[in-house]
């Protein structure tokens, strides 16, 4: 489905609830980092968020080490007829930050998963081996052009429910459930989110020899999956930052979720709302969650 034209999330019309998740003020010490602080305003920040690990990843940014970064937790504010959650992870120091709800409440992963679905099949590649170029290009599709077939054919091939078990156990997620051989509907948080998408960056996902093949496929999706996060940023950051999102109608309400790696950050926005509002709605939901996190700097 292509995307309508997009309209602000921040003017809706009369009969959109307002939710300002998180409105809280938060102190809190992040584990092995020595930091704590007090953030005023509509975000939270967790104790607990997913480990730092070592190593540069020096391909994932295209900002000088001195420039400011395009991102940081600030006050976050959308109106939404229905549900909506994000989530914030540091890669440098663990610190995690989000609404309210992003570790209480989940919705269906749709194609996000996709990245750890492809990922999963490489790293269970023999130490010297490599997928033929049919199973190269069913990858490429799956992660470019979120093609399905290719998604459930893998998915089936490495056991089904053992995918999204791997996926549990591998990249620590703590509020993720499996559906039962349905990889689209495997239930995560706001902030399971961002951790699947360290998981993906610090090479856990695919392992050492292809993590910077996902990344690169991630940086070239396209078509109606490039949405949301990527509109928010500078065009030349847009064009180079790894995404991965989700999108589908279920009953009478669309599932849109947004995952991108923005610097030093991994950003995630979940949300879920009726159908009339078309895809464009959801697009614009993870646009303006991002453009709220933009540094003043940048």
């Amino acid at each position: 489905m292509r995307l309508r034209t997009a309209f602000s999330a921040l003017a809706l019309t009369a009969w959109a609830t307002a939710v300002t998740l998180g409105a809280v003020t938060a102190s809190a010490s992040i584990a092995g980092t020595g930091q704590s602080g007090n953030l005023p305003g509509p975000f939270l920040r967790f104790a607990h968020g997913a480990r730092p690990r070592a190593g540069p990843a020096p391909t994932l940014s295209t900002a000088s080490k001195s420039a400011p970064p395009l991102l940081g937790p600030a006050p976050v504010r959308v109106w939404v007829p229905g549900f909506f959650s994000w989530a914030l992870l540091d890669r440098s120091t663990g610190a995690m930050y989000g609404s309210a709800n992003s570790a209480d409440t989940t919705t269906s992963t749709e194609s996000m998963i996709k990245i750890w679905i492809a990922s999963d099949d490489l790293r269970r590649l023999p130490p010297d081996g490599a997928p033929d170029q049919y199973r190269l290009d069913e990858l490429s599709r799956m992660i470019r052009d979120s093609d399905d077939s290719a998604a459930e054919d893998i998915y089936q091939q490495n056991g089904a429910d053992s995918v999204v078990q791997r996926m549990i156990s591998m990249c620590d997620l703590a509020e993720t459930s499996i559906a039962e051989g349905w990889w689209s509907r495997t239930e995560v948080s706001a902030r399971d989110a961002v951790r699947l998408g360290i998981c993906i960056t610090d090479g856990r996902a695919a392992g050492p020899k292809w993590t910077s093949w996902v990344l690169g496929e991630m940086r070239q999706v396209r078509g109606d999956g490039r949405f949301g996060i990527v509109d928010a940023l500078p065009t030349p950051v847009a064009t180079h930052i790894p995404i991965k999102n989700g999108w589908t109608v279920v009953g009478a309400e669309w599932r849109v979720n947004c995952l991108a790696v923005v610097d030093e950050y991994v950003l995630a926005v979940l949300t879920r709302y009726p159908e009339g509002l078309g895809l464009a709605y959801g697009a614009d939901i993870c646009r303006s969650v991002t453009a709220q996190l933009r540094t003043p700097a940048r």
